[in-house]
């Protein structure tokens, strides 16, 4: 491997952690790479190296959960419908948008779907085929802009209730349908240079560690804790991103910016106790009792 700067050391970090995560519960790589990734990078050198990344990855989260392909393809095709238009535009967005006012609404977008799924935010649809339709019209160009899907995704299929190889199958099916169809689009736009190919020299041998890493760690704890912790820090790391972005438009002075991002760190915190405590207090109530008792997480 060449020699790294100090951006190029920050990406192989951020991927490894960001590939173990995606190991353990299958997505959060690019939401925990880019929004650290976008402090050193533009969009638009890093998100068609992420794109070609995650083709791989997608396609082997489809293979290990190809027995649940065809109840999850089902589920997906309003949101593959969706998925489209949606990503036209956002690769269009990304190659006429400068790169700050990019980044400032990559961060300004992110930061409430992760704080919603920090604080375990459960709210079943029932119109699931119009609501997939448009998620994944915004879903095409969330992606296509910022490699970013997953948080969205995740928060609409875990509100359904599905159990783990069907959330999986679903994901995975998703993900697979959205980064060929913006790595073509990447293509016809002329999005791929030598800069973004560089940057998989330190992006591959992270996820080629992490994946594996991730998934026989999860294994030694529960994976609901595991996730919000994730998610606490993808939060403030966003919040922080914001705060940058936010500074470098000039939209606000320093002290407000990171004020804004101490915000976050003091909200985030008071979802983690609040998720804490109610585990705890359901591992000390009695076995049988009268009337059951719901722990909202």
């Amino acid at each position: 491997m060449p020699h790294l700067d100090i951006g190029e050391l920050v990406l192989f970090s951020i991927a490894l952690v960001a590939a173990a995560v995606n190991g353990a519960i299958g997505y959060g790589f690019s939401s925990l790479t880019v929004p650290v990734a976008l402090l050193y990078f533009p969009n638009r050198m890093l998100a068609p190296a992420l794109v070609m990344i995650e083709l791989a990855i997608n396609a082997g989260v489809v293979y290990l959960n190809r027995a649940n392909f065809f109840a999850a393809r089902r589920r997906a095709t309003p949101i593959l419908l969706g998925l489209a238009p949606g990503i036209l535009i956002g690769s269009l967005m990304l190659s006429h948008v400068d790169s700050a006012s990019l980044k400032l609404c990559t961060y300004a977008i992110l930061l409430p779907i992760v704080l919603l799924q920090a604080g375990g935010f459960r709210r079943p649809i029932q119109a699931e085929a119009t609501a997939g339709f448009t998620l994944g019209a915004g879903v095409g160009v969330l992606y296509a802009t910022t490699t970013i899907s997953g948080p969205p995704l995740a928060m609409m299929l875990n509100n359904q209730g599905l159990e783990k190889g069907h959330f999986r199958g679903t994901i995975g099916v998703v993900r697979i349908a959205e980064t060929t169809l913006t790595a073509i689009s990447y293509a016809w736009l002329g999005l791929y240079s030598a800069a973004s190919f560089h940057l998989l020299l330190y992006i591959a041998p992270a996820v080629l560690i992490g994946l594996p890493l991730g998934a026989f760690v999860i294994r030694f704890m529960p994976i609901e804790t595991f996730r919000r912790v994730c998610m606490s820090f993808d939060a403030w790391v966003i919040g922080f991103g914001l705060a940058r972005a936010i500074i470098k438009l000039d939209l606000l002075k320093p002290r407000h910016a990171y004020g804004l991002w101490l915000g976050v760190i003091m909200f985030d915190l008071c979802l983690l106790f609040r998720y804490f405590a109610a585990r705890r207090a359901a591992a000390t109530e009695p076995e049988t009792f009268l009337y059951p008792r719901i722990v909202n997480e």
